[in-house]
């Protein structure tokens, strides 16, 4: 009935999840980023904060200290590039690890990576109506709902910690300077961390619910799992065509002399041979068949049709083919290589039998390229 229907009940594919990929439809989860960058951020402070109140007390310091040459060579752009180099160690710093951040929640998502097809101009982006369907549609309320969840939650908590916390800050107005910022930094960061962890309990809710979502959009019907089954792996209508085609090459002459062979010698592709070895009409084993390209393709399925053994001997193949004519007797210097196959195509040394085909050693001689140049 849910193929019927064409209900999407199957597993996306490898070749589905890759085209995703490439349209770019990956996993995100603004709320994980935004809690990694976030608490990224809070571990600086909390570790690295005190650096930067130096440098801020540094900057203000030399902000109201001057002397006679400050107004003598007055240079208005002088303290701000001086409080720049002093800032920007510390400032830096923290950029640097908000980006590591923000990079790494992408790459934890198995996200990251870049595409530049997706930096061409579409007309559904600046469309006004597609725009219009994503704010109010069900993905914009689903969104605007998770927002204002948010905004209760983390401001609820917020709220909580601002007024457990009163009564101390209150108190830092009898207190010295160095004593106050220390405490209210310190009250701040508390703050902050548990912010933070909220936040990174928003996104241990959102991933899996991204998770579900991505594999909801991706998921197939029976049909479209079939049809991918026969683009990637060849119509079999058409292969049969193919099949067809390739026999056609052959004459009819050839066909006959394929069915007495009993072994077809194969490059795998580029060359393949067939030697007949009739005990009680062949002295020595013969060439019935031979050619490259298509017409050794068409020799490999005709043999299959006729249960001929088909073995990979590449130099073995190339051998037979550049020194023999059809119909005719094999070269002398090539009788133990192929007595050694034929042997283990017969079956005649019980030893080899259910084994891997048996290596073979082409002499020196007989050895040549695919150019049907000698290398010996």
């Amino acid at each position: 009935m849910a193929e019927q229907f064409g209900e999407r009940t199957e597993a996306p594919t490898q070749k589905r999840r890759k085209d995703a990929r490439e349209r770019g439809e990956l996993l995100k989860s603004r709320d994980f980023a935004t809690a990694l960058v976030v608490l990224a951020g809070v571990a600086w402070v909390a570790l690295f904060g005190s650096s930067l109140l130096k440098a801020c007390k540094a900057v203000m310091a030399a902000a109201f200290r001057f002397d006679r040459g400050d107004v003598e060579d007055f240079q208005p752009w002088r303290p701000l590039v001086e409080a720049g180099w002093q800032l920007a160690p510390a400032l830096g710093s923290l950029f640097a690890i908000t980006i590591a951040a923000g990079i790494l929640s992408q790459a934890a998502l198995g996200s990251f990576g870049f595409n530049g097809g997706l930096l061409a101009p579409k007309a559904s982006r600046i469309n006004p109506a597609s725009g219009l369907k994503r704010i109010f549609g069900p993905t914009g309320w689903i969104e605007l709902g998770k927002s204002l969840l948010k905004v209760v939650l983390l401001g609820s908590v917020g709220a909580w910690l601002l007024m457990s916390s009163s009564r101390t800050m209150f108190g830092l107005a009898s207190s010295d300077v160095e004593t106050a910022v220390g405490t209210l930094g310190g009250t701040l960061t508390h703050i902050l961390i548990v912010m933070a962890l909220g936040l990174v309990a928003i996104a241990m809710v959102d991933v899996p619910v991204q998770i579900v979502q991505l594999l909801g959009k991706l998921r197939m019907t029976k049909q479209e799992v079939k049809d991918e089954h026969k683009e990637s792996e060849g119509n079999p209508e058409l292969k049969g065509q193919i099949r067809a085609k390739q026999r056609a090459i052959l004459s009819r002459s050839m066909k006959k002399a394929l069915a007495e062979a009993h072994v077809v010698l194969t490059n795998p592709t580029h060359f393949a041979v067939a030697l007949r070895y009739d005990r009680g009409q062949d002295q020595v084993p013969v060439v019935v068949a031979k050619g490259r390209g298509a017409t050794a393709l068409a020799i490999r399925e005709t043999a299959a049709d006729y249960a001929v053994p088909v073995l990979e001997y590449p130099q073995l193949a190339r051998a037979v083919y550049y020194t023999s004519r059809e119909g005719q007797e094999i070269r002398d210097d090539l009788y133990l290589a192929i007595a050694t196959v034929l042997a283990f195509v017969f079956n005649l040394n019980a030893a080899m039998g259910g084994r891997a085909p048996p290596a073979i050693e082409v002499p020196p001689t007989a050895r040549f390229d695919e150019n049907g140049v000698k290398q010996g």
